[in-house]
């Protein structure tokens, strides 16, 4: 279901993602949410509860990852309700929160959220497979 969503507008979701998601929420490493709307899926976040980020492992930081609203269901509040209950299930466990943010010009929207939300960078830089 989510996989053919991301297909009708075009993005390159495969399957097997989902699947390794879905492993690893069976495996209590990762939890994802998802959010619908009138029944419609409309978007996902995942939580990483061990990250990869080499920041964030070292002080065992949670990290939302992955935050996804299809292109029609966007500037409805879905991207916020689903960062509101990320944040909520990681203050269960810890008193920090991180992100992974996408730095293309598609991440714009996830990228001004986060600044509202009052997320800021960590001045490190940019890192990619655990590599500054």
């Amino acid at each position: 279901m989510i996989s053919d969503a991301f297909k009708v507008q075009e993005w390159v979701k495969p399957i097997e993602q989902y699947k390794r998601y879905n492993k690893d929420q069976e495996e209590g490493k990762r939890v994802v949410l998802l959010a619908f709307a009138d029944d419609e899926f409309a978007g996902y976040c995942t939580i990483l509860w061990a990250s990869y980020y080499p920041p964030f492992k070292k002080r065992s930081i949670p990290e939302v990852t992955d935050l996804n609203v299809l292109i029609k269901f966007r500037k409805q509040g879905i991207g916020t309700k689903l960062m509101d209950a990320a944040e909520a299930l990681i203050s269960e466990k810890s008193d920090r929160a991180g992100i992974g943010v996408g730095l293309t010009k598609d991440h714009g929207n996830a990228q001004r959220l986060y600044v509202k939300k009052g997320y800021i960078p960590d001045g490190l830089g940019i890192s990619y497979n655990e590599q500054f």
